[in-house]
């Protein structure tokens, strides 16, 4: 019987299949919408979803938040485990710019939100917005200082 030949090595491997397979994205087709919107960029240069990446290359993908950056360093097609994945990619996106993401997204979350169309609140809704205001400024001194910062933009 003759013996199963061993793996090749890579050379190169589709974006979408790698993009996939180290968790860039949770499925294929949305790494190619992601291509298809520009949102991820080989070597800063937009391409398909086929593009072939080798080892070196560099991956940036664009939210409107952040854009992260990672250095090809393996290759696979199928998708490994979570705790394997540091193996096959390196993140060189500035540290500095990951805190000011977050620090954006905490402050998403944290303002108040009305789903749309809810129309305007009612004077109960108004009644416990303003005691939840009061509250907070209790807390915190500057909290109004602040309240009229970003008002101003």
């Amino acid at each position: 019987m003759a013996k199963p030949s061993p793996i090749p090595a890579l050379d190169e491997v589709r974006l979408d299949q790698w993009a996939w397979a180290v968790r860039l994205a949770r499925t294929r087709a949305l790494v190619a919408t992601a291509c298809e919107k520009g949102a991820l960029l080989v070597n800063g240069q937009r391409c398909r979803p086929a593009k072939r990446v080798r080892v070196g290359d560099t991956i940036s993908f664009v939210t409107p938040d952040l854009t992260r950056t990672f250095l090809v360093v393996g290759l696979l097609k199928r998708r490994v485990g979570a705790s394997r994945v540091a193996d096959y990619l390196t993140e060189t996106t500035v540290p500095e710019a990951l805190a000011a993401a977050t620090a954006a997204r905490q402050t998403r979350v944290a303002a108040p939100h009305r789903e749309s169309g809810a129309g305007r609140p009612t004077k109960r809704d108004r009644r416990n917005l303003d005691e939840l205001m009061d509250d907070v400024a209790a807390e915190h001194e500057d909290f109004w200082e602040f309240v009229k910062a970003m008002q101003r933009g």
